[in-house]
Order: C-alpha cells, then structure tokens, then sequence
C-alpha cells in the first residue's frame, strides 16, 4: 500500500485496527515534532541532569498517546494534537525531574555558589546588592539548614516552585515555560520569594 495516498484521519483508524505499517508511516512523517520539542526542552533537562534517551522516551509516549486518543472530530490537525501530547509529555518529565532534584535543596543549599546562568551568589540574587545586607551573617552549617527549612514553611507551592527551579539554574524565560506562566508572573514571584527570604533572616 502507498501510505502517500492515505490521508492522516484514515491512517489513525488502521491504527485503530493494530496496524504498525500506518504507526511506522505515520512515525516517519512527524518524526520532525520530536525533535523540535526536544530542542526546547534539553537545556533546562541538562541542568537538572534529565538523560537524553530517557527525555526522548517519553517524548515516543506522548508521541503514542497522540495517536492512539487522535480522532478526526477533534479541532485540530493531527500534526497539532501530536505536538500537544509530546510537549505536554515533557512538561511532566521535566517537573518531576525537577522536584525529585529539589529534594536535594535541604542538603546542599549554598549561599556562596555561584549560578551560572546569574553569575553571582544566591546572596546577592536575594540581597539586590545592598550593603550590610543580612544574608552575609549566615555562616554556619546549621543556620543554612534552618534557613531552607523556614524558606520551605514561608512559600507558597507556586513560590517555592519557581524559587526551586532558579536555584537550579534557570533563566526567568525558561522558568515561565515549564511552568506555563509569563515573565511578569515569575518576577512577581521572585519580588515575593525575595522579601519574605529577607524577613526569614532578619527574624533570626
């Protein structure tokens, strides 16, 4: 059979009846939406050291899912209605990823360490630069893990998801595409994350 000839709504019902032959076609000519959204996400997969293969795994589910659930009275073209069940896929991956990796926050917060995509100390990110600014007397091993634990109590779930994922170091852009909000909304956060941070230490 020429699959060239067959049109996508007729190629999701063979598929429907378990044919691999239309799955494999179809595969081939949307390959192309995998890689375009395993592009946007690999950076920020990177930096919470997601592996590639196991990134791409799931892109094919969400890749799956879109075929098996596609049906034509749905109000959109299957290229889109894949493209949505990949990167909603992802999006999951990704914020697993991200809090299995946040659990790690409690052990291993530094102060001192220096972001790459910031360029400076989470101090100073918190401090806005100003002089005699409290974080610079948190010295002690014990007061940082306090400080995590009181940041932890202090934030909403929202806050402490954006305040996770820039200690982790992503960039405000990136940020508000894995969590679906724009740029305003995640600096808005950031304001708020960096006041009561602010309150927390000058309590102490």
């Amino acid at each position: 059979m020429d699959y060239n000839e067959v049109n996508d709504n007729e190629l999701i019902n063979m598929i429907h009846e378990s044919s691999d032959e239309a799955k494999d076609y179809l595969f081939m000519k949307y390959q192309y939406i995998i890689n375009i959204e395993m592009k946007k996400y690999m950076r920020i997969a990177n930096l919470l050291g997601y592996d590639y293969h196991d990134l791409y795994q799931e892109a094919l589910v969400g890749f799956s899912d879109a075929l098996n659930s596609y049906r034509d009275d749905k109000n959109c073209s299957l290229a889109s209605f894949i493209t949505l069940c990949v990167d909603r896929r992802l999006q999951v991956a990704i914020k697993k990823a991200g809090r299995l990796k946040n659990q790690l926050l409690n052990d291993s917060l530094s102060l001192e360490h220096i972001y790459s995509s910031y360029t400076a100390p989470l101090k100073d990110l918190l401090s806005d630069n100003k002089e005699n600014d409290p974080l610079e007397n948190i010295v002690k091993e014990e007061e940082k893990e306090e400080l995590v634990t009181n940041i932890k109590k202090s934030l909403s779930d929202n806050e402490y998801e954006v305040y996770s994922l820039m200690i982790n170091g992503l960039k405000y852009d990136e940020i508000a595409t894995l969590l679906g909000k724009d740029l305003k909304q995640v600096d808005n956060a950031m304001q708020r994350i960096k006041n009561k941070i602010k309150k927390i230490i000058e309590k102490g």
